[in-house]
Order: C-alpha cells, then sequence, then structure tokens
C-alpha cells in the first residue's frame, strides 16, 4: 500500500488522489526544493487527467509548527484514473525533473471515501470508495483561517499537536500548506478508522479544537476528506 517509485495500471477508470511526501538534504536540495514552490505549479498546467494539485511546504519538529521545515515538502494530485497518474509519475519532465533533486520521497495512492467542503473554492475529491473501518485510513483537512484569527488559532495548535502522543496514535501525522501561516492543512495515516474516531471525539485538547472552531469561526474555508489505500 506504501508504494515508492512503482505504480501499476488499473483498467477501470476510477478518481484517485496520490500523496507525494520528499524529503530533501543539503542547502542546495533545500534551496531548489522552496523554489519550486513558485515555479512548479506551471509546469503542471497542461498534464493529462490532473484535476487538482497542490505542492506545500511541512512545518517543523513533528510537522504541526509554525515555522516550515526547508527539508521536507510534499505534493498533493487528484487523478481521473490511476492510469493517468501512472503516466505523469513514470514520463512527465516536471516529476522526472523534481525527484532528481531529492533524497528520497515516498507516494501513498487513495482513493475517496468520503469529503466535504472546499479548497479554492471548490471540492476536488469524488467520494464512492468502499470504507472500511477495521483499515487503515488516510485523513485530509485542510482550512484558510480568518487574518483576525491567526494569532489565536496557533495559540492553540502545539497543545493539540502534543495530544498526538495517545495510546493509539497515528502512523503518521503531518502539517502542511500552501503558504505560511493561514492555508493550512493537515495529512494523517491510521491504524484503522476506529483509532482515528477515537483520538477525534475523546482526545479532550482535540475535542476541544473543534468546539472552539465552530464558536469562533476562525475559518474563511475549511475542508475534511477520508481516503482508503488504493489495493
Amino acid at each position: 500500500m506504501f508504494l515508492k517509485h512503482r505504480f501499476s495500471i488499473f483498467m477501470k477508470p476510477q478518481q484517485i488522489t496520490t500523496v507525494s511526501l520528499f524529503q530533501l538534504q543539503g542547502f542546495r536540495q533545500k534551496w531548489i526544493g522552496f523554489q519550486q514552490m513558485a515555479f512548479w505549479p506551471s509546469r503542471l498546467q497542461d498534464v493529462s487527467g490532473l484535476v487538482f494539485s497542490r505542492l506545500m511546504g511541512v512545518g517543523s519538529g513533528n510537522g504541526f509548527s509554525v515555522f516550515p521545515d526547508f527539508g521536507k515538502f510534499a505534493f498533493l494530485a487528484v487523478w481521473n484514473s490511476a492510469e493517468e497518474a501512472d503516466h505523469f509519475f513514470l514520463h512527465h519532465p516536471a516529476w522526472n525533473d523534481y525527484i532528481r533533486n531529492v533524497s528520497t520521497f515516498t507516494t501513498y495512492r487513495l482513493v475517496n471515501t468520503m469529503s466535504h467542503g472546499a479548497w479554492g473554492g471548490a471540492n476536488p475529491f469524488v467520494s464512492g470508495a468502499i470504507y472500511d473501518d477495521k483499515e487503515k485510513v488516510v485523513v485530509l483537512t485542510r482550512a484558510t483561517i480568518h487574518w483576525k484569527d491567526m494569532v489565536r488559532f496557533w495559540k492553540d495548535v502545539p497543545l493539540v499537536s502534543r495530544s498526538l502522543s495517545v495510546a493509539n496514535p497515528p502512523l503518521l501525522a503531518l502539517g502542511v500548506g500552501e503558504w505560511p501561516f493561514r492555508f493550512q492543512a493537515t495529512f494523517s495515516i491510521w491504524q484503522s478508522g476506529e483509532h482515528m474516531r477515537s483520538y477525534a471525539y475523546q482526545h479532550t485538547a482535540h475535542r476541544n479544537m473543534v468546539e472552539k472552531t465552530r464558536k469562533v469561526g476562525w475559518y474563511k474555508e475549511e475542508l475534511f476528506a477520508r481516503f482508503s489505500f488504493l489495493e
């Protein structure tokens, strides 16, 4: 389910989402990676089958800091089909140029089981895949924070971040974003849907953050999406 440098071809067209996580080392790699935040998206404008994409930075420390980690970046892409995703990852010059500059990378292939909200004015994910509460689950959240609420929002983030040290913690959890401070997203992988729901609804820090979000209304736009791994 966790694929690196390898993609399979599926006969039946189905929207899939890929999340690629990159590790960069040394000043040269990090500087080039940072530059690509501005330049790389323009190279993806005419990619066949690409519905939506974002190249994002990753928070430092455990991934949820307000300060970026210039040694880590994430690429989210939504595709009309696995075949078109395969072709991009195997042949597209923008992708090949990018991965030549990184130390390591891992790509996760996902299908959406549920999503609501908007990202940039629309929801790019088409739901419909079967969800199994006993299987591994991926959760993606994304929000645009109102300018007036950013200080209050970031004051509460460290407490929620520390709360991830629970009995059944996520296998992976990262804070990612298109721009620092305002456009924020999270990417997490859980051993099961049961573990994810237990944290979301029972852990005090996270529950308080959700309740405060509803009360304060500090998001201009928000999205929640849940995925299963593509078999």
